[in-house]
């Protein structure tokens, strides 16, 4: 994790440091994903440090997402190109929707939280004169967040003080204040309609079945074969992976399994442990329903999920959840007892622009400006848990990751 600054509340993080940091350079290689094109200027051995420029041009909605790059480096005849992430994907410059003034996190005071908050309570009665109860889960949010604001508050404002002292984080101008968030239209992973299709396979045979193919140079794959095995990038350099005619970046060092929840034997037969297991279901809401956008799992198909058999001893499962706190008690109280998780803490992470402001009202009835993290420790053999856990860091409870996000649907701040 890019860590920009760090205090007793939590981490300031900064996302596209961390993808870049991930090492996707491509040995001997001058493909490039996404119809990227460069000035063909290749250094000389005396010059191993010309930059030949070029940018990332999709060629279509489904293309992935690289660029503006930057590197080509030569050590001989060894070429290496590197890719970067497109800086306009975290380019959140104003909230998505305007925020009073006193909940801004640069203006307000933390003092006068609780009478924001009692004031904000008045006003969503006085809007709703057509119903002036909430449901109960309604009544369960607000508690939930009356509960959790102060530390979010204040965790977050000195974070963002931290990240305006040097110089990560800038105060919004007039300027600044008059621009559209430069977010990039139409951008659609291909990976989710890959996912549908591994419905359609047939279910992999554990006898005669390869459980892990090694990505070679670009490769081109029939989505049948990827959807069967695990793939494996165990060179030091990223890899160029075809599939459905777009190119993707895997990164050094990977593995991955591209699959439906309900084909997961692959994973089961690649036979390794894990010792961090995060999990970003897709929860059952109203706008998923209402958009179509993608399929959900109810809580039984997530209960199916085989933490016990991949995790390894002491094994630290992170599970991204919604703000319904039907979903929060689920986790808590029924899907880790039934993996053998002990819950350990509750995170936040907290999504701000690049002027260190809530993204989203704190107190918006509708969405938050936050997500949570429920944290566990898989329980199993003593002797060996006991054994492990000797060298495993505590996890403290009530931590904030506070990032600008990303652009594009669902995408999470990195945990490693």
């Amino acid at each position: 994790m890019s860590v920009v600054h760090r205090l007793a509340a939590g981490w300031l993080v900064d996302h596209l440091s961390f993808i870049n940091q991930c090492g996707y350079e491509i040995c001997d290689s001058f493909a490039h994903p996404g119809g990227v094109t460069h000035n063909t200027s290749i250094a000389s051995t005396e010059d191993c440090h010309s930059i030949s420029a070029f940018a990332a041009t999709p060629l279509s909605s489904d293309s992935p997402s690289y660029g503006p790059g930057n590197a080509v480096e030569t050590e001989g005849k060894r070429a290496k190109m590197r890719y970067v992430f497109r800086e306009e994907f975290f380019d959140v410059s104003k909230p998505h929707i305007a925020i009073a003034p006193e909940e801004q996190l640069c203006q307000g005071c933390p003092e006068m939280m609780m009478w924001i908050c009692c004031c904000c309570f008045l006003l969503i009665l006085q809007k709703r004169k057509r119903k002036c109860v909430f449901n109960q889960g309604e009544l369960d949010a607000l508690e939930y967040h009356s509960k959790v604001r102060k530390l979010i508050w204040e965790g977050t404002l000195h974070l963002v003080q931290e990240g305006l002292k040097n110089g990560f984080l800038h105060r919004r101008t007039t300027k600044l204040s008059c621009r559209k968030n430069n977010v990039p239209q139409r951008i659609v992973c291909g990976l989710a309609e890959l996912c549908e299709m591994a419905k359609q396979f047939p279910a992999v045979n554990e006898s005669d079945h390869q459980a892990v193919r090694v990505l070679e140079e670009e490769t081109s794959s029939a989505e049948q074969d990827l959807l069967s095995c695990v793939m494996e990038n165990s060179s030091d350099c990223a890899k160029i992976l075809v599939l459905m005619g777009q190119k993707y970046l895997v990164p050094p060092r990977s593995s991955f399994l591209l699959s439906d929840i309900s084909c997961l034997q692959p994973l089961l037969n690649y036979k390794k442990k894990y010792d961090v297991i995060v999990i970003d279901p897709p929860w059952e809401n109203k706008s998923v329903k209402r958009s179509n956008r993608y399929s959900y799992l109810s809580s039984w198909q997530i209960k199916q999920i085989p933490v016990p058999a991949l995790a390894a001893p002491n094994c630290l499962v992170v599970t991204w959840v919604t703000n319904r706190q039907k979903h929060l008690r689920f986790v808590k109280d029924e899907l880790y007892p039934h993996w053998s998780v002990k819950t350990l803490a509750e995170w936040h992470w907290v999504k701000i622009t690049t002027a260190g402001e809530f993204v989203l009202p704190l107190d918006s009835l509708h969405k938050k400006p936050y997500e949570v993290l429920i944290l566990g420790r898989v329980q199993g053999d003593v002797k060996e848990a006991l054994r492990k856990s000797e060298g495993a860091l505590p996890i403290p409870e009530h931590q904030l990751i506070v990032s600008i996000p990303c652009s594009l649907h669902s995408h999470k701040p990195p945990l490693a």
